[in-house]
């Protein structure tokens, strides 16, 4: 079992930018946290053509990544983000590094 690194990209839907920084710092990140995926990194686009938001986590292995990625608890906490931005998109890779995209 190799860890794994799990990516998640968003774009903050227009005038939301309140309600959305409230709903990420006291519901989404300590739900991930709690969830188990441990973050290693969250990044802001200022500027170029990528994703606005990035955040990286370890976990154990891929196979607990994509059983956590497909349980209803996960699936709800992405359901309520989406209420909040655009372009949401999760991927497992292998680290390499404190930025990956």
């Amino acid at each position: 079992m190799a860890p794994v690194k799990v990516i998640i990209t968003w774009n903050i839907k227009t005038n939301n930018e309140e309600e959305y920084f409230k709903f990420v710092m006291h519901d989404f990140m300590p739900k991930v946290n709690a969830a188990g995926l441990e973050v290693t990194d969250a990044w802001a686009t200022v500027y170029g053509d990528a994703p606005q938001i990035l955040v990286g986590a370890i976990m154990p292995s891929f196979e607990e990544a994509r059983k956590l990625l497909e349980s209803e608890e996960w699936l709800a906490l992405a359901s309520q983000l989406m209420e909040y931005v655009d372009d949401f998109k999760v991927k497992i890779v292998n680290p390499k590094g404190a930025f990956q995209f």
